[in-house]
């Protein structure tokens, strides 16, 4: 049997403006061996012409042989049973990776809902039905967790925010179906190459804009002791590699003696009620579920400081006083800081040389970016079970 027989072969479902772009180019990277036989990667968004940034890397990745994309809405099941037909004269598809849902805290519920909990049920319905060796699911950062230190799989993490509540519900469900062969990887703040989604990118780019007009960046979130994890994108894809790996010679029943967790309940009933498909508030589903952060325990106080430094400004934080009147208006001060950072970052992108036309960073804090965020994981049970090694610790 040659080489490319014995690979198992993977389907992306989503992610394409989030991790799935990092995922692909580990499984098929532009030059060298791949990991897989076969490689669809599957989305609502068109990559010719580009709806979505795809960063300079991924269209190489799209041009071998071994990768398809398709463009397909995910929120129809016909479209996503159609997606698990192989080629012609290729084996079904050994593993599933789930990088769909709703990304946006500015959409709504119903937005949150169905671009999240059915797209995702819609996938893993069909996975389980053909079978699939491993469906591995991506877990956003959409949990408070408290001060008390990293917090292992065991801890019951809550999400808060509506979108966040919908994500969880998601792995509730996602974890309630027969036959899957699921494993969930929870990430911290994802950075990196060419990583332009999220809170740390956002960060970034405000970092840089404060270090232009030489002036410190300030919050008034002090003293900011609180832990906001991170972990390198490179990490993000490594992992989903591995847990698929995990999974395959397991089987579901066999990964949840080894690493299963409840799934408790966060939500409200009537609305539960209410959707197809969710699993009864009282029962608490168990589903294979690792955290994946790097080393650092990154704090608010140290990521603001070591992002500030290297555009050759500060992180501050504003007094006491200061901090009561902003949280009393913190919505005045939304509109405030976002036409000081936008015009700032136009100036920027003006003068540059040459002025730079497009770019898919941009400089606006939504209600979201500017609330505190509390994350703190511990990352042992990755590491002691699977066995992954962080390239970025």
């Amino acid at each position: 049997m040659s080489d490319s027989l014995e690979k198992p072969s993977a389907i992306i479902f989503g992610g394409l403006n989030t991790f799935s772009r990092a995922l692909a180019a580990l499984l098929v990277p532009p030059q060298g061996d791949s990991l897989v036989s076969h490689l669809r990667i599957v989305d609502k968004f068109s990559v010719s012409p580009p709806t979505t940034y795809l960063g300079p890397e991924f269209p190489k990745v799209l041009a071998r042989p071994e990768v398809e994309y398709r463009q397909a809405n995910l929120t129809v099941p016909p479209a996503v049973a159609s997606a698990f037909d192989p080629p012609t004269g290729k084996a079904p598809y050994t593993y599933v990776f789930d990088l769909t849902g709703e990304v946006n805290h500015d959409r709504g519920e119903v937005i949150a809902i169905k671009m999240t909990f059915t797209v995702s049920r819609n996938i893993a319905l069909e996975a389980a039905k053909r079978s699939v060796k491993a469906y591995v699911r991506l877990q956003q950062p959409v949990y408070e967790t408290s001060d008390k230190g990293p917090l292992d799989e065991k801890e019951d993490v809550k999400p808060v925010k509506t979108l966040d509540i919908w994500w969880h519900e998601t792995l509730r469900m996602l974890a309630s179906i027969e036959n899957l062969n699921l494993v969930v990887l929870r990430v911290g703040f994802v950075y990196g190459p060419y990583v332009e989604f999220g809170l740390y990118a956002l960060v970034i780019t405000v970092a840089s804009i404060y270090g232009y007009m030489k002036k410190p960046m300030k919050t008034i979130w002090g003293p900011g002791k609180e832990p906001v994890h991170t972990v390198h994108i490179d990490d993000v894809a490594g992992a989903l590699w591995a847990c698929a790996e995990w999974m395959r010679p397991l089987g579901r029943q066999q990964a949840d003696a080894i690493a299963g967790e409840k799934i408790l309940f966060h939500n409200d009933k009537g609305k539960v009620k209410e959707l197809a498909g969710t699993c009864s508030p009282d029962v608490q589903p168990v589903a294979p579920i690792f955290n994946l952060v790097d080393d650092s325990e990154t704090t608010l106080a140290k990521g603001g400081s070591m992002i500030t430094q290297f555009f050759g400004t500060t992180f501050e934080f504003y007094s006491s006083l200061e901090t009561a009147m902003a949280k009393l208006k913190l919505e005045d001060l939304e509109e405030e800081i976002n036409e000081h950072h936008v015009g700032t970052w136009t100036e920027m992108l003006q003068l540059s040389n040459p002025p730079i036309t497009y770019t898919p960073l941009n400089a606006y804090m939504d209600k979201y970016s500017l609330s505190r965020h509390r994350l703190g994981y511990s990352n042992r049970k990755i590491k002691r079970i699977v066995g992954y090694q962080l390239k970025r610790p």
